[in-house]
Parts: C-alpha cells; sequence; structure tokens
C-alpha cells in the first residue's frame, strides 16, 4: 500500500513539472506587418525602411507618463509670477487672457480698467499722446509732488482722474489701438516659450522612456512596406513609430496601434491613413 501512495505521489509530481514545463514552454507568436499611405488624390505608396517600435504601452500613454513629471503651470499660477501689478493680474484672471496685445482688446477694456489698472493707464496715455487727441486731460502733478507735497499730489492726481475718466466716457473710441501699447507687459511671449519648451521636452524624453522602458522589439519594413517579426511572447503590444512621421507625397502619418500576440499565432496588421494617429493632437499645445 504504502508503496503504490510512493508511485502515485511521484507521478503526480511528474504531472505537475511537466505542466509548468509545458506553460513555461508556451511557443511564441509572430507579426505581419505591411505599412502603406495614400497622399492625396493619389494611390497606396509602401512605408519603405521604416522602423516600428513593439511596445507593451501606449506611446500616447507613455507622452502623458513624461508630461505627469514634467507640468506646466496653470494660467493663473503663471500670472501671479508676472512683474505687473496686482490688479492687472486680477483683470488676466477675470477675463482669463493671456495676450494683452491681442487686436480685439481694447472692446474688453473698460473706462474703470484704463483709470484702476496702471499699465492700461500708461497705455492709454502713450496712444493719445503728441497732439492726436484733442481736448485730452493733461496731469497737473508730479512725482516729485508725491514725495515734497504728498496731500496735494493725491488731490491732483484724483481730480486728473476723474477728469480724464469723464473724458474716456465721452471719448470712448480713445481707447481703441491700446492694445499696441501694451507689448512691453504682454506675458504672452513668456507663455508661449514656457510652452514651446515643455513640448520639446516631452518629444525629447517620450521616445527614450518607450525604448529603454517599454520596448519589446523593433523591426524595419523592406522596399514594399512589410515587416515580419518572430519570437514575440503572447500579450497586448502597441505598433508604434514614436514621434518620427512616415510620409508619402503630402500625407505624413505616425501609428500607436494597439496588437494582440497569441501563442503559435502570427498576428497581421495592415497600417495605413486610416489607422495612423491623429497627427493635429499631437501638434496642438
Amino acid at each position: 500500500m504504502r508503496t503504490c501512495l510512493r508511485i502515485s505521489s511521484f507521478l503526480f509530481a511528474g504531472a505537475l513539472c511537466f505542466t509548468a514545463a509545458a506553460h513555461a514552454q508556451a511557443p511564441s507568436g509572430a507579426l505581419d506587418i505591411t505599412a502603406r499611405i495614400t497622399p492625396t488624390a493619389a494611390h497606396p505608396e509602401p512605408v519603405r525602411a521604416f522602423t516600428f517600435y513593439i511596445l507593451t504601452k501606449s506611446y500616447a500613454d507613455i507622452c502623458k507618463e513624461v508630461e505627469a513629471g514634467d507640468v506646466v503651470p496653470p494660467r493663473d499660477k503663471f500670472i501671479e509670477s508676472l512683474d505687473v501689478t496686482k490688479e492687472l493680474k486680477a483683470w488676466m484672471k477675470e477675463h482669463d487672457i493671456i495676450d494683452l496685445t491681442q487686436p480685439d482688446l481694447d472692446k474688453m477694456v473698460t473706462v474703470t480698467d484704463v483709470i484702476t489698472i496702471p499699465e492700461f493707464l500708461a497705455a492709454y496715455q502713450r496712444s493719445n499722446s503728441g497732439g492726436v487727441t484733442k481736448g485730452l486731460p493733461r496731469p497737473k502733478f508730479t512725482e516729485q509732488e508725491k514725495t515734497e507735497h504728498p496731500d496735494r499730489y493725491e488731490k491732483d492726481k484724483q481730480d486728473y482722474l476723474n477728469q480724464l475718466k469723464k473724458f474716456i466716457q465721452q471719448n470712448p473710441a480713445t481707447i481703441q489701438g491700446i492694445e499696441l501699447e501694451l507689448d512691453g507687459v504682454n506675458p504672452q511671449h513668456k507663455w508661449a516659450a514656457l510652452n514651446a519648451n515643455h513640448k520639446r521636452r516631452i518629444e525629447r524624453f517620450s521616445p527614450e522612456l518607450a525604448q529603454t522602458k517599454y520596448l519589446a522589439a523593433k523591426v524595419d519594413t523592406d522596399l514594399d512596406g512589410h515587416a515580419v517579426l518572430r519570437n514575440l511572447p503572447p500579450g497586448n503590444y502597441w505598433i508604434s513609430s514614436l514621434n518620427l512621421d512616415a510620409s508619402a507625397g503630402d500625407a505624413r502619418e505616425r501609428w500607436d496601434v494597439p496588437i494582440t500576440i497569441q501563442s503559435g499565432q502570427t498576428a497581421r496588421i495592415e497600417l495605413t491613413n486610416l489607422n495612423a494617429a491623429d497627427m493635429l493632437a499631437q501638434t496642438t499645445p
């Protein structure tokens, strides 16, 4: 009886080892790729001598992973960091405006804005200086009086602002063109540079991360736009061109296409304009 039990145990253990070995040696799969691009009003052309990367994570998600570690500050936080008056910061936040030189800015600036926001007041004064605007009130106070006669300075300044406010109310067209005098304090240049540098960093580090952390294999197409990759472990992958464009005529395409490799089988896929990534979404900041 004991001998039978020992034999049964031995056979059961052997069966387990055989099953584990069978799973460990599960046959790999293969990937058959054909890539073609169709230019406008033309026939499809093969994507020749082009490298495709087989990733274990979507390249779009890899870009998001990189972006999560390199975040552009929110607009309000950016505005708060600017070297402008608190009044202008509050106005920019309220109107959700970064570009102070946009053509329709004068339509958003009120008489009260001109009087209470120092940058707008200075821009309005420059825009209407040199005798181009008849009847424009002139300030009677000087900066020297601010320290020598502060009470008189404040009174004269307030009188000037009251007169100017009344004048602008009667001549609202004099606000037109104020944006032309705001280039010196316009934060749009800094904001655009901040976003452009951010985009360049994402474009630089995303391919590096894809190839160092998520690369399963890569393969080059032949002159017919065809490539075969063998010995891929079963699983889910993405066929990616990373941040590289394949082109034909006026068409430029990138791919980030999911594919499933099954044990012992060949997955076939055709990459075309139809399953290419959205280039507009990739180039919009």
